[in-house]
């Protein structure tokens, strides 16, 4: 059987033409006995409709990642939306000196303030010890997890979040990860690894250029995407072997098999 596949929209705000795009992965159940997995980038969006994600049953739930590196100009609209903000280790320096500059029109410490990050978690060999002290004091939970060099930052996230949301509806949730994309090459390998070993639950990597999330071979899928946020480039990726068949519709160049 095929592997999972990536898929990878560019997030520059130009027109794409397919409200859906529509993938089936063969080789595996027949397609009408695969469950449907939705998804959508209504996260870039100021006002998310309610129950979009979900055949309109359930409003979704976000947890958002933010690693050490740049953050997208769309950062405070993903930190609104997020119902929990957790800083990968260094991404709490990110988040203390670039939030402020998304908003030069106010006070930097007034800023600061305002996107007080719920957590820091990580192995804390990057954050900066005045920045550490700065959201300390205003009530931020810092998880020290120094003693565990076997997996990475983003690893260590995606798991607290997990385990401090357990009762969340899983159909519905997704976590949102900005600096995941860009910088080291290893970085950027070792995060989209963290995909594959959490498939069971939905992750979006973020940057000012592109989304990426994975397509579990299990199900077939239902991308919505939004014209005003997304487009006009998107590509589906497999990992670890050819894909076999795919079966694509929404799409200018649609894939048959």
């Amino acid at each position: 059987a095929a592997e999972d596949s990536l898929f990878c929209s560019s997030t520059s705000k130009f027109p794409f033409p397919p409200s859906n795009l529509h993938c089936s992965r063969l080789g595996l159940p027949p397609i009408s006995a695969m469950e449907l997995m939705i998804h959508s980038s209504s996260f870039l969006l100021p006002n998310i409709p309610a129950g979009e994600e979900d055949n309109h049953r359930h409003s979704p739930t976000y947890a958002l990642v933010l690693l050490n590196q740049r953050l997208p100009q769309f950062t405070p609209l993903l930190w609104q939306h997020a119902r929990v903000r957790v800083c990968a280790d260094g991404g709490a320096n990110r988040v203390y000196d670039e939030m402020p500059l998304l908003f030069p029109h106010e006070d930097a410490a007034i800023v600061r303030h305002r996107f007080k990050p719920d957590v820091i978690k990580g192995d804390m060999d990057s954050i900066r010890s005045e920045v550490l002290s700065f959201y300390s004091e205003l009530g931020t939970d810092v998880v020290d997890e120094s003693d565990d060099q076997d997996t990475t930052d983003l690893h260590k996230c995606i798991a607290y979040i997990n385990g401090a949301m357990p009762n969340v509806d899983k159909s519905s949730f997704c976590i949102l990860v900005t600096g995941a994309l860009g910088g080291r090459f290893d970085h950027e390998a070792g995060n989209l690894n963290v995909l594959h070993r959490f498939s069971t639950t939905r992750i979006t990597l973020l940057s000012d250029e592109c989304l990426i999330y994975l397509l579990p071979k299990t199900h077939r899928h239902e991308i919505h995407v939004n014209s005003s946020a997304e487009g006009p480039h998107c590509g589906l990726i497999p990992m670890g072997m050819p894909s076999g068949r795919t079966t694509t519709t929404g799409l200018q160049w649609d894939l048959s098999e």
